[in-house]
């Protein structure tokens, strides 16, 4: 009897062993659905604290997606204290951060800056990698505006290695970009960043070259080997004009278009059977009434 309950213990215990193992493995190397879910409520909660309009939110929607999308299949390397791993998330952000520069104006990316939620988004803690924005806002399913309206065809078409390496969102803008420093990569605060998003992590030695070494994403790189490919991805034919009035599958409003919170809700609507609540009433106060939980 003894050695049947040893042997259903062992089992159970493999069991759970599995279980969690397989969630760590597939947080890591999330679907594309979970990448999209993932970009939207980081871009949503950006959307609502910098106040971006309707061109702003769609834009930061695309760069956020590139940045989750690069660094997916990194974090598995990442964990195991792979340095160069470690290398090429940094400059996978820099880049992120670089375009987000020529989308947002002079104040509302300094203030991007200040929330490290925003400006250095992943973190780990208790072995495992996440999002630092759910420490913030605490509710997955709670979001300010309706979907982007290419929420589910961008696929990575605006990333710059189609623009000959130049970001793709410069010059489209009339408002002043921030000219201060904002790289993380090659500056002095490097390490210090590295501790407090990865200060758990033991970096393995002699880690710091890859074994199929491909070039930066910050300096012309080309298709990261690293990184698997996406089957759904299309070719950067897929630019948009722009002017016109954007619809599910047209065009996009001009770059200067105006707008408060509500302007990014109000000029994107799902295309699905479900219908997102409108957002033009909303105001800061809807957050500590729909559950958001807000650190001070």
């Amino acid at each position: 009897m003894n050695f049947k309950k040893n042997i259903a213990m062992k089992r159970t215990l493999l069991i759970l062993v599995a279980a969690v193992m397989g969630t760590v493995v597939c947080y890591a190397a999330m679907s594309n659905s979970r990448v999209r879910k993932e970009t939207r409520f980081l871009t949503d909660k950006m959307a609502y604290e910098l106040n971006l309009n309707t061109e702003q939110y769609n834009d930061v929607y695309e760069i956020n997606y590139d940045f989750i999308s690069g660094v997916r299949y990194l974090m598995d390397d990442v964990m195991r204290g792979q340095e160069w791993a470690l290398n090429r998330y940094y400059d996978y952000l820099d880049v992120r951060n670089d375009d987000l520069r020529w989308v947002l104006n002079s104040r509302q990316y300094s203030r991007f800056m200040q929330a490290a939620y925003f400006f250095r988004p992943i973190y780990v803690s208790g072995g495992r990698w996440s999002f630092r924005i759910y420490v913030t806002y605490t509710n997955p399913n709670h979001f300010y505006y309706p979907r982007p309206y290419h929420y589910r065809t961008y696929c990575g078409g605006h990333y710059r290695t189609h623009y000959h390496n130049a970001s793709y969102y410069r010059g489209r803008y009339n408002h002043p970009a921030y000219n201060g420093s904002f790289r993380i990569r090659n500056d002095k605060s490097y390490h210090a960043s590295r501790r407090s998003d990865f200060g758990s992590v033991h970096i393995r030695p002699n880690s710091g070259t890859h074994p199929n070494p491909g070039t930066k994403p910050n300096s012309g790189m080309k298709p990261d080997p690293h990184k698997r490919p996406n089957p759904n991805a299309r070719p950067a034919s897929n630019t948009r004009p722009s002017t016109g009035t954007r619809t599910e599958t047209g065009t996009r409003p001009k770059a200067g278009h105006s707008g408060r919170r509500s302007s990014a809700g109000s000029s994107t609507r799902r295309s699905d059977t479900k219908k997102e609540v409108s957002t033009s009433t909303r105001g800061r106060g809807t957050e500590r009434s729909a559950g958001s939980s807000r650190r001070n």
